[in-house]
């Protein structure tokens, strides 16, 4: 636990003139409130800042909008993004009037979670290691518009630019990166390890400890840096601190960072590959050395469990209708619901690096990083914990390559939704596993389901380039 005298001898050793208050909205957007560093003392710590909690996706209505802003001092990092030193510090959310946790801050919702956990009796700590995948782009240029609707990208790296005139920049030296081949080549194809390497030092330099990073699959500067195993709201925190190094760093060297889960046609989509485990007084309750790839029956029933509730849980962890665009299959998507080691076409699959007890993990492989952390992790432990308590029988492990079984077997695996619409109608009619311990409330459910039916009522609505093509001369 970090003491205020803790930080504030940050503070003096730093040189910090400025505290950074960062808070998440529902659906996982940072936000930022920036106070001069005197600010920081035990009235800060216990009464919280004010802010306007109806300007916040998801939040309250105007007549109710005054919140406050709890920082979390554990989370004090120095922040390298500004020039000016600045202490960060990651804030819960609070009803001013009764300074209870607000029901709607998925931190809360993630801290609810680890303290369900610790209830069930099943196990006291659950680890997690998410990949999050992402592009970096040269240029991106959109617009939506009554007459308009266009997208454009464009890479250095890209395949479709063999051909291009480079003679500006000294000439096209054909380095270019096939699709589907982009799995950790060398430079010069890849043109992006030093920006990897500042975002993993920055990572490190607030306590996320980092084990690798690579250049991924696709075409067009797709990449992936590996976190280590930790808690849950710890590394919600650290996925939160990812995608804000990754869209700074990428920033001041000229390019420009998405999470988005498709954002080129015809390549491998942007997964959030989510690793899992349940540990009890310091041991690991997943391995079993008779089991399957290692398996327990307590990890076995915990797939159970994530396989059974995986429609819903997607409603959370592939939030967006660009999300089902990647979960297709032939681009190394995860599309069947059925669970296996070794084999990336399972939905959860059992990492077999190392057989040893501590490295015994499931990983769930369909999120993505469009995703709120700190739920997409809760909903995630929610339903595999749903699985343990009853004792969900996830069936045999399918161990061949999905995607090239016969079609009369292929058609009895169950598959994940098509759409965020068929995601939100499960999580409609399945919720209950998510309500228990009052982890998620009614209220975040029906918010979620309010402003992401409209969403997808939105997109819908517009007629995209491609059916241009395909029906204005039909």
């Amino acid at each position: 636990m970090t003491t205020l005298q803790e930080a504030l001898d940050m503070v003096k050793a730093n040189g910090v003139t400025k505290v950074d208050l960062k808070v998440a909205d529902l659906f996982g957007r940072w936000q930022h409130f920036m106070l001069p560093a005197h600010r920081l003392n035990a009235d800060l710590i216990a009464e919280g800042s004010g802010f306007d909690g109806s300007s916040f996706r998801g939040f309250q209505q105007i007549h109710e909008s005054d919140m406050l802003l709890m920082p979390d001092l554990d989370t004090a990092a120095i922040d390298s993004v500004y020039t000016t030193p600045t202490l960060s510090l990651i804030c819960d959310v609070a009803d001013p009037m009764t300074h209870q946790p607000y029901s709607r801050d998925p931190r809360n919702i993630a801290k609810k979670a680890e303290a369900y956990l610790k209830t069930t009796g099943i196990a006291d700590t659950s680890f997690w290691g998410p990949e999050l995948e992402f592009f970096l782009f040269d240029d991106v240029r959109y617009q939506q518009g009554q007459n308009t609707a266009f997208y454009f990208v464009e890479s250095v790296e890209a395949a479709w630019n063999t051909g291009r005139d480079e003679s500006a920049t000294g000439g096209n030296m054909a380095f270019k990166i096939p699709g589907k081949e982009g799995y950790a080549p060398v430079p010069p194809f890849d043109t992006l390890v030093e920006i990897r390497n500042e975002i993993v030092d920055a990572l490190e330099s607030v306590g996320a400890e980092m084990e690798l990073h690579h250049h991924e699959v696709a075409t067009a500067g797709q990449c992936e840096l590996a976190m280590l195993f930790g808690t849950l709201t710890q590394q919600a925190d650290r996925a939160q601190w990812y995608k804000y190094f990754t869209r700074n760093i990428a920033k001041k060297h000229g390019k420009v960072a998405t999470f988005m889960a498709k954002p080129i046609y015809g390549d491998n989509g942007t997964g959030m590959h989510t690793h899992q485990s349940l540990w009890k007084n310091g041991e690991p309750t997943f391995y079993d050395s008779n089991g399957y790839a290692g398996l327990s029956q307590t990890a076995r029933w915990y797939i159970g469990g994530l396989l059974r509730h995986a429609h819903s849980v997607l409603a959370f962890a592939a939030p967006t209708t660009n999300s089902y665009k990647r979960l297709v299959p032939h681009y190394e998507a995860p599309v069947n619901l059925a669970y296996s080691m070794r084999n990336r076409s399972a939905s959860v699959r059992i990492p077999t690096y190392s057989m040893s007890a501590k490295a015994k993990r499931i990983e769930f492989r369909p999120a993505d990083a469009t995703s709120n952390p700190y739920l997409a992790f809760s909903a995630m432990l929610m339903a595999g914990l749903d699985g343990i308590q009853k004792q969900i029988d996830p069936g045999d492990p399918l161990d061949r390559n999905i995607y090239d079984l016969p079609a009369e077997e292929a058609a009895k695996i169950p598959t994940v939704p098509g759409s965020l619409d068929a995601a939100l109608d499960a999580l409609e009619k399945d919720h209950e596993f998510l309500l228990q311990g009052g982890v998620f409330t009614q209220d975040v459910i029906d918010t979620w389901l309010e402003w992401k039916r409209a969403e997808a009522q939105e997109v819908r609505l517009r007629p995209t380039p491609y059916e241009y093509e395909l029906y204005f001369n039909g």
